[in-house]
């Protein structure tokens, strides 16, 4: 199978691309830079991180590198991602919401022209630009009728385009792409797959998402080694966001890990945080589990849900195995020791229960060959397979979350704690294995790669004015030196807000518009609201949020006081 997805890939890859020309000069010392993104991937999945997941790869990645412990995304998938590729709060970029167009600055669905991406930062930089995996940044193209989008949807109609063409990354400065379009896919099969700009109409037999983007990864790891021009690739997984669905051989190696339950694998996993040192048990408890009063043993669909979270770490498991194949092509390369490679995810672990959904949207209701897609929420079909469409439910995103409250889309730390993993080592100058508790967020990835490019983030590019960088560079922490630092940060998702201001968080949810307050420093898991107790605080913050909302295109604009 190894060699039939490796073959295949390459091939979906090679079709209509040019390759590089070699040049005479003498080699660039500036470094190259991969961005290995996970989609709801939760703080704890990682081994290196607490979980029980095997990651040998990303461990070794790990161990030989950085980890920081407070690092932020922006608690939903396109707007981490377009906050990670411009340097910009994602309403700046244009994604305030999802992809659909609201015709609101904050809100366009796509990143915006008044931006810059990291590809074309550095490809302006005299680096080399690709990626492979999910995009999801750009408007989503829609069928006229339902019964027409499901037929695209399940393969059985074809289309030229999954979104305005001009939004796609090979018109935002990827030299190549091969990945999906949209955010939802069939692991086995997904929808919206291009090369290029041309959609991939068919995948051989054996095709599984994550083997393709990292195999697509080490093709242009390569090719572009065989040139003098460093190069920047962006490696965006769909892995372990729904569908649950991974190779059986990977499932398999999880079958018993969960049958003990939600509260042993969340305690086993925040103690080993507290012995790993990512957590401080002094400031940083174990939240309540959410749902407490529903037992493991009072648990009616214990199996489903055991093999549920099992297919979960299957699919991390898997992305882990083809990172393990970047990092061979880096060393057969001679590359890897002038690479830095960062590895996050998008947003905390997934509460969603998809199959409530049905299909629909992005949702198919077929596979290619006809078979029918579950959905049903009694949980008697087993996930795992192409034919099934589910998702691990809020009980085991509050595990993944560990030790957190809360999960993707919300403001509280389950929502936007993300594991962030540096690797470098020609650059980074501090122990291997250390853990950097600076605070940071994903649209520092711009400010970084402009310091290390050595190049200057543009007032303007093609005709358009460029809205002033928001990040601040993370180099001085690989340095081990002290460095800029944000001295605030906020969010809003769909209502769900925060602001961060030095030891304090100011914090509601998308259900309750309610302001809670907590010494971030001194209580991490946001357990002792002291809004109450300093009132004034809560309206400084309030303030200061409404003073970021109303100039970063947050919708609805808050009223002036």
């Amino acid at each position: 199978m190894r060699k039939i997805i490796i073959t295949a890939s390459t091939i979906l890859l090679f079709s209509g691309m040019v390759t590089a020309k070699s040049v005479n000069k003498k080699k660039d010392k500036r470094p190259n830079i991969i961005i290995i993104l996970a989609d709801d991937m939760g703080f704890s999945d990682l081994g290196c991180y607490g979980g029980e997941i095997h990651t040998p790869n990303i461990n070794y990645l790990a161990s030989n590198g950085l980890r920081f412990s407070n690092f932020y995304n922006t608690s939903r998938s396109c707007p981490s991602r377009a906050a990670l590729l411009t340097g910009l709060y994602n309403q700046q970029a244009g994604i305030g919401e999802m992809t659909e167009d609201r015709h609101e600055p904050g809100y366009r669905g796509y990143i915006t022209k008044n931006t810059v991406t990291l590809a074309e930062v550095l490809k302006s930089a005299g680096y080399h630009t690709a990626m492979s995996g999910k995009w999801h940044v750009s408007n989503t193209v829609e069928q006229p009728t339902p019964k027409a989008q499901l037929n695209w949807l399940n393969h059985q109609e074809e289309h030229p385009f999954f979104s305005p063409v001009e939004q796609y990354p090979t018109n935002r400065g990827f030299e190549d792409f091969f990945g999906t379009l949209w955010g939802v896919v069939d692991h086995f099969d997904p929808f919206s797959l291009v090369s290029g700009t041309t959609p991939v109409k068919s995948v051989p037999k054996g095709y599984y998402q994550a083997d393709a983007i990292n195999d697509t990864a080490v093709s242009y790891i390569k090719k572009f080694s065989k040139d003098d021009q460093p190069f920047f690739l962006y490696v965006a997984h769909n892995a372990p966001h729904w569908p649950l669905m991974a190779p059986a051989e990977n499932i398999e190696k999880y079958k018993d890990t969960y049958t003990g339950g939600w509260d042993a694998i969340r305690n086993a996993r925040y103690k080993k945080m507290v012995s790993l040192g990512i957590v401080d048990s002094a400031k940083c408890h174990l939240s309540p589990r959410i749902d407490k009063e529903f037992t493991w043993d009072n648990n009616p669909d214990k199996d489903w849900d055991a093999r549920a979270m099992a297919v979960h770490a299957a699919m991390i498991d898997r992305m882990d195995e083809g990172i393990g194949r970047v990092i061979k092509a880096l060393k057969e390369s001679g590359e890897l020791d002038n690479t830095l490679i960062f590895v996050l995810s998008d947003n905390g672990a997934s509460p969603e229960d998809c199959a409530r959904y049905g299909a629909g949207f992005d949702r198919p209701g077929q596979t290619r060959d006809g078979q029918p897609i579950h959905y049903e929420t009694n949980k008697k079909v087993m996930p795992g397979t192409e034919n099934t469409f589910y998702s691990i439910g809020e009980r085991w995103a509050n595990v993944c979350n560990t030790p957190f409250r809360y999960a993707k889309a919300e403001s509280y730390e389950g929502g936007i704690h993300t594991p962030l993993i540096a690797f470098w080592p020609k650059g980074i100058e501090v122990k291997k294995g250390s853990i950097v508790n600076r605070v940071g967020h994903v649209m520092d990835f711009m400010a970084t790669v402009e310091e290390l490019a050595q190049t200057n983030y543009p007032s303007e590019y093609d005709g358009n004015a460029i809205t002033p960088l928001q990040g601040v560079s993370l180099v001085s922490a690989l340095k081990g030196k002290n460095g800029a630092e944000h001295e605030a940060l906020f969010n809003e998702h769909y209502g769900a807000r925060y602001a961060r201001v030095k030891e304090w968080k100011l914090v509601s949810t998308s259900r309750d518009t309610t302001w809670h307050l907590y010494n971030i420093i001194e209580d991490a898991s946001e357990l002792n609201d002291m809004a109450t107790k300093y009132p004034d605080k809560v309206k400084e913050l309030e303030h200061m949020w409404s003073d970021w909302a109303y100039s970063h295109n947050v919708l609805p604009k808050p009223k002036r006081k």
